[in-house]
């Protein structure tokens, strides 16, 4: 059984509609009730105090899209149990980013969020959603722990520009939607188009100059959460066996960067879990590009690894490799080039 493109394309406009819609009206909230990102530390990168929250119009704009889906469609059982764990999990995830955003400034200790994101991985691994190509089960389940909670903070860390991390996840979810398409796993079809709704609905208001407002560690956890757990579902080595390495290259600049700061940041002694301004996007505005300049590069960097990510699904297993290879080069070049960059 195919997906049913105008049902994908209704989620997708579903998502994006709410959130779109939703967005302003938690703007609006968030100033009444004072609930702002104050810069009041050196590691902040805007200059006025902004609303948050942003995040509950995404994960509204993607529960709604599933939660329609739920009601006007029959599904088979398997579809709804894993966009059950997904909306379970996610809404754990979303909560906990909730709370760290109305603790701000100084936002919750990481240990607590580490305990929380590692009990909703928990959770969908109970509910079948975990990595397939490790053995025994144990170790995937634990595997898929580490992977899980590691994207899910990736986008929390790369939000720190406008855009930023809203472009990314919408260029993620349509690469792995991409992916996912010729398969019948239609959760991991359904819930791309869904996230990918939700990110661009959001979009445009995060990059307003007069009405911009941030999705916060609501937005970005559950961003980061929903994505690691679509990855899970995607079949990737029906052509070739290394191909299961794709989620990494379609989260290619989340998860560089988070590797990337958080190596600078033990070589130079300090806590990778503590922030700092050494963020990729912030060395490429070192060098005198524009912000959204930077927002740009970023997204033609994660189409390209995205389609690589694509080949390397599709072609034979020299071809693939050939691909990673490519891939793996382009890498290690941003990373040395970046390094350079003084940000002292």
């Amino acid at each position: 059984m195919r997906p049913d493109f105008g049902l994908l394309a209704a989620c997708f406009a579903v998502a994006a509609t709410i959130s779109f819609f939703l967005t302003p009206l938690v703007r609006v909230l968030a100033l009444r009730f004072g609930f702002l990102d104050t810069p009041s530390s050196e590691v902040k990168t805007h200059k006025v105090p902004t609303p948050v929250f942003g995040g509950a119009a995404i994960f509204a704009g993607f529960v709604g899209a599933v939660l329609l889906l739920r009601l006007t469609t029959n599904f088979p059982t398997g579809t709804l149990y894993n966009l059950r764990a997904l909306v379970l999990g996610g809404g754990l995830v979303f909560l906990l980013g909730l709370v760290d955003d109305l603790k701000r400034p100084q936002g919750l200790d990481y240990k607590p969020k580490f305990a929380v994101q590692f009990l909703a991985t928990a959770l969908i691994v109970l509910f079948g959603l975990r990595i397939r190509f490790v053995s025994p089960s144990w170790v995937a389940g634990l595997i898929t722990l580490v992977w899980v909670v590691g994207v899910t903070n990736s986008f929390n860390i790369i939000d720190i520009m406008d855009g930023l991390a809203a472009s990314q996840a919408a260029i993620a979810a349509f690469a792995f939607l991409l992916v996912s398409l010729p398969s019948e796993e239609h959760y991991v079809n359904f819930a791309s188009a869904a996230m990918a709704g939700a990110a661009l609905g959001f979009l445009p208001w995060n990059l307003s100059k007069r009405h911009k407002i941030f999705m916060g560690d609501s937005g970005s956890l559950f961003i980061g959460f929903i994505l690691a757990s679509i990855s899970l579902g995607a079949r990737y080595s029906d052509v070739n066996n290394v191909g299961v390495f794709a989620p990494i290259l379609i989260l290619f600049v989340p998860v560089f960067d988070t590797f990337f700061v958080s190596i600078l940041r033990l070589n130079q002694g300090r806590s990778p879990f503590l922030g700092s301004r050494d963020h990729f996007a912030l060395r490429l505005e070192r060098l005198g590009f524009l912000r959204g300049h930077v927002v740009l590069m970023a997204a033609l960097a994660a189409g390209f690894f995205s389609f690589c990510a694509f080949l390397a699904t599709i072609y034979p297993l020299k071809g693939a490799l050939a691909v990673y290879a490519l891939a793996a080069a382009v890498v290690l070049w941003l990373g040395r080039r970046m390094a350079l960059i003084d940000m002292k």
